[in-house]
């Protein structure tokens, strides 16, 4: 295991992620699952979609991440008559210059926070399809990088409220967890209620990791050791959504990297330099799940979620773990 990645490495790592929850626990009272599958979603380079109802904190938690580091940050709120070119940017002529000038739009930043993003039509969403894949943008040809680390931050209403425009399949498989909020508990509320603060904008949270610590953890966690059998049990959970009779389609490739890497991260984020079948089997659910539709389609959305849930814990429990 130590070809992979020193026990020192980690050691750093897994101090900078605890500093980062440490900070949005300032913030984000009662809510240490959401929070600790946000910093997997950071360690592995992956973006998340945080998907509840309104005003249950999904801003704030994006927001309190974003303050903990010392990145650029950026936020596109995302409505009806948002155009492509007002995410990614635009080519504007100079007439002193007599030439084409890019002018950055707010997705140049290394966290952005795309609110309410299916409230946008499916064009405007697609403008994020190149620059999560790759973390480029390419206008008029030209390819133009958005920095390191990057990570679109996306919240969306429930797809059956009313003025949103469900997210196309291309752009739900390029996050790599769907998660979900909830209502906090009476007492982690009534914290809420006792803080002086009206809105995220109030937050005043320092932050505790530099731009250079969260690219370590990024590093640290691809070389984080998962031995041939995890890597088989992955496979496994796969193959089982493409043989599954409930699904209109399997989970794809790019569904299995991000399986992957998202067990790495949670080893990482525990401490560990290797990956057990127990960080595969907890991050089943919010990795794939978005990434699956039932052949026969449900008229109530969450009914189809539940759905697709009970049946990827079917999976999982009725494959042998490996030792």
């Amino acid at each position: 295991m130590s070809d992979f990645v020193s026990g020192p490495a980690v050691s750093e790592a897994k101090k900078t992620l605890d500093r980062l929850r440490a900070s949005m626990r300032q913030t984000i009272k009662g809510k240490d699952e959401v929070i600790d599958q946000v910093l997997i979603c950071l360690a592995a380079a992956g973006h998340p979609l945080i998907e509840d109802l309104p005003g249950v904190g999904k801003t704030t938690l994006a927001y309190s991440l974003a303050r903990s580091m010392d990145c650029a940050f950026s936020r596109i709120q995302f409505t009806s008559d948002l155009l492509p070119s007002d995410v990614t940017g635009v080519s504007i002529y100079d007439e002193l210059e007599r030439r084409f000038i890019f002018k950055k739009g707010p997705v140049f930043a290394n966290v952005v926070l795309a609110d309410e993003i299916n409230r946008a039509t499916p064009k405007t969403q697609s403008a994020l399809l190149e620059v999560m894949d790759r973390a480029k943008v390419t206008i008029d040809g030209e390819p133009h990088d958005v920095g390191a680390p990057f990570m679109v931050f996306a919240t969306q209403n429930p797809v059956d409220y009313e003025g949103t425009f469900p997210l196309p399949e291309s752009q739900m498989d390029r996050f790599l967890m769907r998660l979900h909020m909830g209502y906090p508990k009476a007492a982690d509320e009534l914290d809420i209620l006792r803080a002086a603060r009206n809105s995220y904008d109030a937050i005043t949270l320092n932050a505790v990791a530099t731009r250079e610590q969260v690219l370590h953890v990024q590093r640290i966690c691809q070389e984080v050791f998962i031995e041939e059998s995890v890597l088989g049990y992955i496979i496994q959970i796969i193959g089982a959504t493409r043989t599954e009779s409930e699904f209109g389609a399997g989970i794809s490739v790019r569904g299995s990297l991000a399986l992957k890497h998202a067990a790495q991260a949670r080893a990482l984020l525990l401490g560990r330099d290797f990956v057990i079948p127990e960080d595969v089997q907890e991050l089943v659910v919010p990795v794939l799940a978005h990434r699956l539709s039932l052949l026969r389609q449900s008229s109530d959305p969450m009914e189809e979620r539940r759905s697709i849930t009970a049946s990827l814990r079917r999976i999982v429990g009725n494959l042998p773990a490996p030792l």
